[in-house]
């Protein structure tokens, strides 16, 4: 049975995939510069698993 925090991680790491390809596919470097950035299924999804990978699933949140 996987580590609780490689879930985590393979998550993280599909995350970062999926982001990458989408940039490629779009020809950008940054999301910031996508005219699709607002509301963004893959940008919202790679934002949501980065927090999970920092909180490792524990409830909470992070304040900026």
């Amino acid at each position: 049975m996987p580590d609780n925090n490689d879930i985590y991680e393979e998550r993280l790491d599909e995350a970062i995939q999926l982001l990458q390809s989408c940039q490629e596919d779009h020809k950008v470097e940054s999301c910031y510069v996508c005219e699709h950035c607002i509301g963004c299924e893959v940008r919202t999804k790679y934002i949501r698993t980065v927090y999970e990978s920092m909180s490792k699933g524990e409830t909470g949140g992070f304040d900026f």
